[in-house]
């Protein structure tokens, strides 16, 4: 039997190239070896305001542009979590075995509430949602980046909490998976990763960008004072600029190092432009293909929530029998 992965994104912001790179590409590489649920994740978006109809049209966006960067709707389970109610139960159950002590040392709560006038609860909670996210599915293994590792250390957390408290529950995650991929940083400020929530126009490279754009945002990408490529002395700029396009190509550390050394910054950037256009080409046809097709998105969702149900369901209801709470 494989070991199960669970793995997801919220549907804000555009996805960007670093996501592809960093998750997504990796997700098509190892659906094939383990048994793998990815989640869009909207009830954790919706722990800051999201505009209603902007965020029904980003989860299908991204529905899409996971099946159009490979996903396989056959092998792998695709699944909006609010499309399975056994994430929002089993998280209120693992809220009350959850001291709080632990939620307010959560650093993203920290950040993310002091740069907010007022906060929701769900806020509080989030990291329980996700530990509910992945103990539903009594995942394995549990590939995240490095923001979300205190997080998956929580999960590990209530689920022994859990399990002392009413006996051998959840399988108990691995706190890493490891991930082969560029840790891409943004164009405007090479110093931070690309986010998909930044505002900058020329911070990162949105996998439906136009090919125009994302050559002009490449172009104008941050570099360094140097006038050439030099390896041994390149600031973090040229670095990500060479690390979008070796992770693009699969070149070797040699191959870079013999055709970039001593290249100047314009033709570094319009070799790593029209290597991230071409690479991109296909997905982005792949993609309108897929939303120009009545009915198949749709399909996909919905045989995908109807495969992880059982699973999802026999959880909450072990929870409710090992806690106490009534089940039929």
């Amino acid at each position: 039997m494989k070991p199960r992965v669970l793995s997801g994104i919220q549907p804000t912001g555009d996805l960007h190239i670093g996501n592809y790179l960093g998750a997504l590409k990796n997700w098509v590489a190892m659906q094939h070896s383990y048994e793998c649920v990815f989640c869009i994740v909207d009830l954790h978006a919706i722990t800051v305001y999201q505009q209603p109809e902007e965020l029904r049209a980003k989860i299908l966006e991204i529905a899409a542009l996971f099946l159009a960067a490979g996903i396989d709707p056959k092998v792998s389970s695709m699944v909006i979590q609010s499309a399975v109610p056994a994430h929002a139960e089993l998280s209120w159950l693992l809220t009350c075995v959850t001291p709080v002590g632990w939620l307010y040392r959560m650093t993203q709560f920290k950040a993310k509430s002091e740069a907010q006038e007022a906060i929701g609860d769900g806020l509080l909670q989030y990291p329980v949602l996700m530990a509910a996210d992945i103990l539903l599915y009594q995942a394995n293994v549990v590939p995240v980046g490095e923001d979300q590792a205190q997080h998956l250390e929580l999960t590990r957390d209530i689920a022994q909490r859990f399990n002392s408290l009413y006996g051998d529950t959840f399988v108990m995650p691995a706190t890493s998976l490891p991930m082969v991929g560029a840790r891409v940083m943004g164009l405007d400020d090479p110093t931070k990763k690309m986010s998909k929530s930044a505002t900058g126009s020329g911070h990162a490279l949105a996998l439906l960008d136009k090919p125009s754009d994302l050559k002009k945002k490449i172009m104008r990408a941050t570099t360094d004072s140097n006038p050439h490529v030099d390896f041994e002395t390149m600031g973090p700029g040229v670095d990500n600029l060479l690390s979008i396009f070796q992770a693009i190509s699969g070149w070797t550390s040699d191959q870079m190092k013999n055709h970039f050394s001593g290249m100047r910054y314009g033709d570094l950037k319009k070799q790593v432009a029209e290597a991230v256009v071409s690479h991109l080409e296909p997905l982005q046809q792949s993609y309108q293909r897929i939303v120009s097709e009545p009915g198949y998105l749709a399909g996909v969702l919905a045989e995908g929530a109807a495969r992880v149900r059982p699973i999802a369901d026999s959880t909450v209801k072990l929870v409710k029998q090992r806690m106490g709470v009534y089940t039929e």
